[in-house]
């Protein structure tokens, strides 16, 4: 390859860069699902015709990141068989897919430039449904992986750009919604011939050699860079675990990710062995998504600075391994519907635990639990059904070491890039009346630096009666853990509210729900970063003005005295409480009763179950 000046290798790399964001941006722009338009619960990105990733600057990395896998086994499954105009649609966790879960759709577009194969992109997106015995994807016992939906291997929808009609109309004929995921599927297709153009534009412009040096150029510079964080990390072995509240099918027995993060040199492996075995239940995952949320927990402890860089340079120094038949890397038939949320946080969780450890001063918490459900009703404004889903609900981020968690970015799994929705978007598309969507005081987990703001959440049911799957939920009884003497993540709620009666919901199930019910989701914050004691004065007051936390909360948990009308800070009786740490701890608890957060002392797991 030869040698690219630095203007001209800039010049390609933000090219690619650029060219991924267009694809998500186009893709939003002309699909029509809530999901994909709205939420923007999709990926793209740019790999090397041998599967070496070249552009994954946004998107959700269980969606993008294994990519690789899928690519390498594609180029064995259609050996000497992919030609301009070929797309390749898979959905398909174990027989080449290598995918997160079924409702994730990948369309995969070979490129080609004088004839020789040079790039593959992929335009990556949840669907609205995708078969299986409950809408979404998400039915907590189905039998197998063929129960939870649709499997498509990687197969040719389009061969030498034309479609197979009979080969389309079969998968559109086991979707409960044809029509809104034909638009859907036709915008990421239509994505991804856009990214070829390009491409060839691109190619055209500088020369294959220019582009592809360019190319290798960044791999060796970003694996430097790698290298390099990964060396300023003491040699020896971390870990760290974090479980989900359970499988779906055995209630109320939490499953639990275990991590040993080996550093040598500016190498790491982080080894997922002594997780627990797969589970008859849907929280299981495949490797390629387990391996993509191990590689992401890892660059978020990096130079923020890197963050626009990573690419096939970014992984070479790191090793994932999770061994055939654990939750990390389920064997067929398991199913792995709710595998992205639960067992897929908990990698996340589990790893930034122990890089905590190895890093203090990069130390990230543990984000709200995804409060997510899907559904399944039926609007009496059109007579038709629907499947509803959102991230509305979702507490926020973290604290990280330095700085506060951020209210508002959805689920650590997503890495914030999936968005909450718009709720006039909302009311339109569902019949759903919102009654509140708002923050609450106190309902985070508090540290020298805090998590972001806990979400409550209320809506009235004014379509039909339905049934609401839990499966994309957690975090009711086992809590997203804080770093360095922060706070845990506090525990979630759901409630179906029907006259007096509060109907407690629990992740991971299906439950009947009537028209008048009114839901409430009770979402907590993300975990803290350090001692709550420790945290100034200043900025307790802060956050007491800006009703974030109660004069109550500062005292008992801050250690700061704040007068509950004035909101002024008493300098002696907080000198006076400041003396020392407290015996006593409190955190953030929802009352059942009242639905309201109180202040309580730290409680046992088995507590908190109840």
């Amino acid at each position: 390859m030869e040698t690219v000046d630095p203007i001209t290798l800039s010049t390609i790399w933000y090219s690619f860069q650029s060219l991924c964001r267009e694809m998500r941006s186009m893709v939003t722009r002309t699909a029509q699902s809530y999901l994909i338009s709205t939420l923007k619960d999709l990926s793209v990105g740019v790999w090397l015709a041998d599967g070496s990733a070249v552009a994954v600057p946004e998107g959700l990395p269980s969606q993008f990141l294994g990519t690789t896998f899928t690519i390498v086994d594609i180029l064995e499954m259609f050996k000497g068989d992919l030609h301009p105009g070929d797309v390749i649609l898979t959905n398909d966790p174990y027989h080449g897919g290598h995918n997160n879960h079924l409702p994730d759709w990948g369309f995969i577009r070979p490129v080609f430039f004088e004839g020789e194969l040079l790039f593959f992109t992929l335009v990556r997106g949840h669907q609205m449904d995708t078969g299986g015995s409950f809408p979404g994807g998400y039915f907590a016992n189905a039998y197998d992986i063929i129960a939870e939906g649709l499997n498509i291997p990687p197969l040719k929808v389009i061969k030498r750009s034309v479609v197979d009609a009979d080969l389309k109309k079969l998968i559109l004929n086991n979707v409960r919604w044809p029509v809104e995921v034909n638009i859907d599927t036709d915008a990421m297709i239509a994505t991804g011939k856009f990214a070829e153009n390009r491409i060839v534009d691109l190619l055209r412009r500088y020369g294959r050699d220019t582009v592809l040096g360019a190319i290798q150029e960044m791999f060796a510079r970003t694996e430097r860079a790698v290298r390099a964080e990964i060396a300023a990390i003491p040699d020896g072995t971390y870990s760290g675990e974090s479980s989900t509240d359970d499988d779906g099918t055995i209630l109320d027995e939490p499953v639990t990710v275990c991590v040993d993060v080996t550093v040598k040199g500016d190498s790491i492996t982080l080894d997922y062995s002594r997780s627990d075995a797969q589970r008859p239940g849907f929280i299981n995952c495949r490797y390629a998504p387990t391996y993509a949320r191990a590689i992401a927990a890892v660059m978020i402890t990096m130079d923020p600075a890197l963050a626009d860089f990573h690419n096939q340079g970014s992984v070479r120094p790191i090793t994932v391994i999770a061994p055939p038949g654990n939750v990390t890397n389920c064997n067929y038939p398991a199913t792995v519907g709710a595998g992205p949320v639960a067992v897929g946080t908990q990698v996340i969780e589990a790893t930034i635990e122990a890089l905590a450890k190895a890093r203090p001063e990069r130390a990230v918490a543990s984000w709200g639990k995804h409060r997510g459900d899907y559904t399944f009703a039926t609007d009496p404004r059109t007579g038709e059904r629907y499947v509803r889903t959102t991230f509305d609900y979702d507490g926020s981020a973290g604290a990280v070491w330095g700085h506060d968690g951020m209210t508002g970015p959805t689920t650590i799994v997503t890495l914030g890039a999936v968005q909450r929705g718009s709720i006039e978007e909302a009311e339109i598309r569902f019949p759903w009346r919102m009654l509140k969507l708002e923050t609450r005081p106190n309902f985070t987990g508090h540290g020298r630096w805090r998590g972001g703001g806990g979400i409550d959440w209320r809506a009235v049911n004014e379509g039909s009666d339905g049934r609401m799957s839990t499966g994309s939920s957690d975090g009711d009884v086992v809590q997203g853990k804080g770093a360095h003497g922060g706070q845990q993540v506090p525990c979630a709620r759901t409630f179906i509210v029907r006259g007096e009666q509060k109907i407690r919901v629990k992740p991971h199930r299906i439950d009947p729900f009537r028209t008048g019910d009114m839901v409430v989701k009770l979402s907590p914050g993300g975990g803290g970063v350090g001692d709550p004691w420790l945290r100034p004065v200043d900025e307790v007051a802060l956050d007491a003005r800006n009703e974030k936390i109660t004069a109550e909360a500062a005292r008992l948990i801050y250690g700061v005295a704040v007068d509950p009308l004035t909101l002024q800070v008493d300098k002696a009786a907080t000198a006076r409480l400041r003396v020392s740490p407290p015996a006593q701890r409190y955190e953030a608890v929802i009352n059942n009763e009242t639905l309201d957060i109180e202040i309580k002392p730290v409680r046992t797991q088995a507590d908190k179950a109840l």
